[in-house]
């Protein structure tokens, strides 16, 4: 039994020294390429107007409810009891929309953001695909937080520059 595992094992290693020598890869760092593409610094300053607009809104709605609160406080010993529960709860709900109104802007936020880089990131993936069928590559690793702390220079290549030239 032995004798004809190590025979079965004699007889694939050559298939699999011979699959694994025409084995090769490249890699890159997708978020270097991403920042590379010059319609991400278009998309990038479109997001940065329409985030500091929101800021803007935040701030406003920030400054209103800060003024009614310090009138509410100057105020507050000199209310009916009536008129004081009747403030407490407009505190209450301007706060309340106030929360609302942040969370929902970075939803909006996050959601123009997907929009703003979808074609981007369609556009990277399509240079990707061509590149890895050009050079026969079986893969391509993205090298960004350090996922892959070891790459081979042997078996595979830094297509960095290849991609970021094709990009532009």
């Amino acid at each position: 039994m032995k004798q004809l595992i190590l025979s079965l094992v004699l007889f694939v290693m050559p298939f699999v020294a011979d699959a694994q020598s025409q084995l090769k890869y490249g890699y890159f760092s997708y978020k270097e390429a991403f920042e590379s593409m010059p319609a991400y610094a278009a998309a990038k300053r479109s997001l940065e107007v329409l985030k500091g607009k929101y800021d803007a809104e935040m701030k406003r709605v920030e400054d209103e409810f800060n003024k009614k609160y310090e009138q509410f406080l100057d105020g507050q010993k000199d209310f009916a009891p009536s008129i004081l529960k009747k403030r407490q709860a407009e505190l209450q709900e301007l706060m309340e929309k106030n929360l609302a109104f942040k969370e929902e802007a970075k939803r909006l936020l996050k959601q123009a953001e997907e929009e703003a880089y979808a074609p981007l990131r369609l556009r990277l993936s399509e240079v990707l695909r061509g590149i890895g069928d050009a050079r026969g590559y079986a893969f391509i690793l993205n090298t960004d937080n350090d996922a892959v702390p070891y790459v081979s220079s042997v078996v595979g290549e830094d297509i960095s520059s290849l991609v970021k030239d094709t990009l532009r």
